[in-house]
This record gives C-alpha cells, sequence and structure tokens, in this order.
C-alpha cells in the first residue's frame, strides 16, 4: 500500500509541478491575495474529482469522443488567450493601488469560474487526469492508495503556491514587481495557448 501511495505522490506531483495555466493562474491571485485559497482549493477538489473518475473508467468514455477534446482544445485556447490579454494589459497600464490585499479586488464568484476556467478548458488537464495518472495506476497493488498519493501531491503542491505566493506579497509592493508578475503571468498564459493551437494535445 505504501508503494502506491508514493507512487501516485511522486507521479502526480510530476506532472502538476510543471509550470500551467492553473499554476500561474493560482500563484497569480495568491501574490494578489485575491481569494486565493478559493483558487486552490477548487483545483485541489478538481484534481481529486478527475482522478478518481479516471480510476473508475471514465478515460474509456474521454477516448471515445475525441470530438470532445477538440472542442475544449479550443476554448481553452480562446481563455488562456483573454486571460493572457488581461494580465499583459495591467503590465502595460500599471495598477493605481499596487499593494497587497488593496486596490480593485475580483469578486469570489470571478475567481471561482476563472480558475474552473483554467481547468476545466484546458484539455490536456483530461488526458493528464484522465489518462495518463490513472494508466499508472491501474498498474499498482492498491489502486485507492495510489489516488490517495495523487490527491495528496495535489493539496500539498497548490497549497504550497496559495501560502508562498501570499507570504511573497508584502515584498512585491513596488509597482516595478507587479509590472513584472503580470508580465510573467501574461506570458506564461500566450505561451500555453499557442502551444496547444499550434500542437494540439501532442
Amino acid at each position: 500500500m505504501l508503494e502506491s501511495y508514493l507512487t501516485g505522490l511522486l507521479v502526480c506531483g510530476g506532472i502538476i509541478v510543471a509550470i500551467g495555466a492553473q499554476n500561474a493562474y493560482v500563484l497569480g491571485q495568491a501574490i494578489r491575495r485575491q481569494h486565493h485559497w478559493w483558487s486552490a482549493g477548487l483545483c485541489m477538489a478538481s484534481d481529486i474529482v478527475l482522478f478518481t473518475a479516471g480510476m473508475f473508467g471514465i478515460s474509456a468514455a474521454l477516448m471515445a469522443l475525441p470530438e470532445a477534446l477538440e472542442v475544449l482544445r479550443w476554448l481553452g485556447v480562446v481563455f488562456l488567450g483573454w486571460l493572457a490579454l488581461q494580465a499583459l494589459g495591467r503590465s502595460l497600464r500599471g495598477r493605481q493601488v499596487l499593494k497587497a490585499g488593496e486596490g480593485s479586488t475580483p469578486t469570489l464568484a470571478g475567481v471561482v469560474l476563472a480558475t474552473l476556467g483554467v481547468t476545466l478548458l484546458n484539455p490536456q488537464v483530461y488526458l493528464d487526469t484522465l489518462l495518463l495518472i490513472p494508466a499508472v495506476g491501474a498498474q499498482q497493488e492498491n489502486t485507492t492508495t495510489f489516488v490517495a498519493g495523487a490527491s495528496s501531491a495535489s493539496v500539498l503542491w497548490f497549497g504550497f503556491l496559495a501560502w508562498g505566493g501570499s507570504r511573497m506579497a508584502p515584498y512585491l509592493d513596488r509597482p516595478l514587481a507587479w509590472r513584472c508578475i503580470d508580465g510573467v503571468i501574461g506570458l506564461m498564459m500566450a505561451a500555453i495557448a499557442v502551444h496547444l493551437m499550434v500542437n494540439g494535445l501532442a
């Protein structure tokens, strides 16, 4: 059982640590201290639901509907492009109030919808959570503890992003720092959108 748990922890950890749309968004919200624990919690919950669904055979249904993934691919490109333009616009314009926790704060509903967007409109998420990770899990002695390990990796990682980003916020209250943060996040979102558009799900 311990081996299955550690395999799930390491496999999932290796996949989600790579910078992606979810990570960039959660980190940006954490640095700005804008409902970042809600954002991180939604990412954790989504991963756990998808890991579990994948282990119970949803992956087979997904493979039978490649058209659905193609639709999600282009929805993801549009949504990530929109987020990239917003971040780059903030980088160019600057902010009227730049200190962490101050200024114009998005509503909780807006953050929830954006988090669900970067999670559920990215087809790569489904390939990782419904296909790749369950494929490894199916080879384990105990699939339940494998899913528990994979879920633990998601909880630890997004918890670290939310906590670490908010801890950094007091040191990033200068206008130039915020412009750089928004610029980097915008470029990352744009790069992910272009990669998804050009390379598809390869």
